[in-house]
């Protein structure tokens, strides 16, 4: 018979047990919030769509919420506090520097401009253009002609005035418009523009059906004099990492991740461009993987040079003087996080 010291011994150990199952869990962690502007829908972002879609920012506990503010307008939103992070251009944070906007570069997903011009294939026939001349005489076709852009001042702007001032093509020889992409395939298909500065998946699918030349060929990094050059450039404001270095270290190593996964899985990652931009042949999708593969460093470090070419980009294009160049590019580097 068990005796009433052992019951009620039993009894305790029973009421401790389940006041102990009662008892609130502690709850999970909560994710870091964070916001990122892209400037434009297109595969030279692909490190965001690979980051994105793989969960190498969830995984470590970091939500970012994403936004599209066309053109310099994304970094534009980084610089007045509205997003923490854009991925812009090398001439982008230079510009912005130069005027007292302190940003900094955070990694580089795309280590060449990743803009090609390209100009309707009938056009080129009618002015015998020779696509194996330099790009120097190859960008004197330019002239005269209506050429859409993603934007005034944004990079592919910026590229078209270049290869214009190298080719000896005035600024105003040449009529720009600013358009997305869904505007400006629709503008060259219906022949309303001679030609349009963009990447991929874009350019590809002009060239594979036939319809446009190339002018300059961003996979061979065109124009040469500027090679490299950062673009798809993580970038944020001076003050942010510091004050917030978990979120900085995660948001980074998510597009380190990103970039080992380009190169590592081709299969995988085309099966995100075909989920984030369906109505593409898989032809041009294979093209566009395969020139931006090549385009994209690993890992995302961001080298002076590559910044002090898009400084020289800048003032080639009009958009800087000699005396706005900045006198030291690691200044505004933090390769800490790709590391």
């Amino acid at each position: 018979m068990i005796s009433a010291k052992l019951r009620f011994c039993a009894g305790a150990l029973a009421a401790a047990a389940l006041s102990a199952t009662s008892l609130p869990r502690p709850a999970a962690a909560a994710d870091e919030a964070t916001t990122l502007a892209i400037p434009a829908i297109n595969l030279g972002f692909i490190t965001r769509y690979v980051a994105e879609e793989e969960g190498f920012w969830k995984k470590q506990g970091l939500d970012v919420k994403i936004t599209h503010i066309q053109g310099i307008g994304s970094m534009n939103a980084v610089i007045s506090g509205s997003v923490d992070f854009s991925m812009s251009s090398g001439p982008s944070i230079t510009r912005a520097n130069a005027r007292g906007q302190k940003l900094v570069a955070l990694a580089t997903g795309i280590g060449e401009s990743d803009e090609y011009i390209v100009i309707r294939k009938e056009i080129a026939e009618a002015a015998h253009f020779n696509p194996n001349a330099p790009l120097e005489e190859r960008g004197k076709i330019l002239k005269g002609k209506t050429i859409a852009t993603g934007g005034a001042g944004a990079i592919p702007d910026i590229v078209l005035k270049v290869v214009q001032k190298l080719s000896g093509v005035a600024r105003d020889d040449v009529r720009t418009t600013p358009m997305q992409p869904p505007e400006f395939m629709a503008a060259f298909s219906r022949k309303s523009i001679d030609g349009f500065v963009s990447g991929p998946p874009f350019t590809q699918e002009a060239l594979l059906d036939g319809s446009g030349v190339l002018v300059s060929n961003a996979a061979k990094a065109e124009p040469k004099q500027y090679s490299p050059v950062s673009s798809a450039l993580l970038l944020a404001r001076a003050s942010f990492c510091p004050e917030h270095r978990s979120i900085c270290t995660k948001m980074v190593h998510g597009v380190v991740e990103a970039t080992k996964f380009i190169h590592d899985h081709p299969k995988e990652t085309l099966a995100i461009l075909k989920k984030n931009f369906s109505k593409y042949d898989d032809k041009v999708l294979a093209a566009s993987y395969e020139a931006l593969k090549a385009m994209t460093p690993v890992p995302p470090i961001t080298t002076p040079k590559s910044l002090e070419n898009a400084d020289d980009m800048n003032i080639q294009a009009g958009f800087m003087t000699e005396a706005d160049k900045l006198k030291d590019y690691a200044a505004i580097i933090d390769n800490e996080f790709v590391k």
